[in-house]
């Protein structure tokens, strides 16, 4: 499990550098709250390498930790999203589809790692799991936005991702944070 969550907390800081920076370049809300939700992504996976050699207690509080940080980029997402309704200019549909292509690669590689150590670890290997999952849906929605708004010129498609991308991770969360606290009471 240490072998494949290293690699895709790699993978994650390196992908979360290129889609925030073609986020910034055409004002995707999409693209940044998936961008955010790599570097969260990268935290969790280097949470869960520290907290495997934990004791199960220890390890279930951390699993609560994580579910919270699982919700961060669903708020970045609503403050982005606020902030472009007041101004709502359509992103670049091209880098929109092209990043959430790379994006939906580099994710579904790691869910594909993830896969068989998803019970490993309780909590924590769910929450990587899930994480990686998730992340792939939104990055197929992802470039239907993008074609939505080639053919729509309408920022909306790009916001209702955004916005949907922020609820996945609000239910990812829960699931964590349900899974850690069946982990405290089996231990009481």
């Amino acid at each position: 499990m240490r072998r494949a969550v290293r690699v895709v907390a790699l993978l994650n800081l390196l992908y979360f550098s290129v889609e925030f920076t073609v986020a910034l370049m055409i004002g995707s809300v999409s693209l940044f709250a998936d961008s955010i939700d790599f570097l969260e992504d990268t935290s969790i996976n280097a949470l869960i390498l520290l907290a495997l050699a934990w004791s199960a207690p220890r390890r279930a509080v951390v699993g609560k930790l994580l579910a919270f940080l699982i919700l961060i980029p669903g708020i970045a997402a609503l403050w982005t999203a606020w902030q472009k309704f007041a101004l709502p200019i359509p992103p670049a549909p091209l880098p929109l589809s092209v990043t959430g292509l790379g994006a939906l690669l580099v994710n579904f590689a790691c869910a594909v790692l993830l896969v068989r150590v998803r019970h490993h670890g309780g909590s924590l290997g769910l929450a990587a799991f899930l994480s990686a999952r998730n992340d792939v849906l939104a990055n197929a929605a992802i470039i239907l936005a993008g074609l939505a708004t080639s053919a729509t010129r309408s920022a909306w498609p790009d916001l209702i991702v955004g916005l949907g991308i922020a609820i996945m991770n609000a239910g990812a969360a829960g699931e964590v944070y349900k899974a850690a606290g069946k982990e405290t009471d089996a231990r009481a």
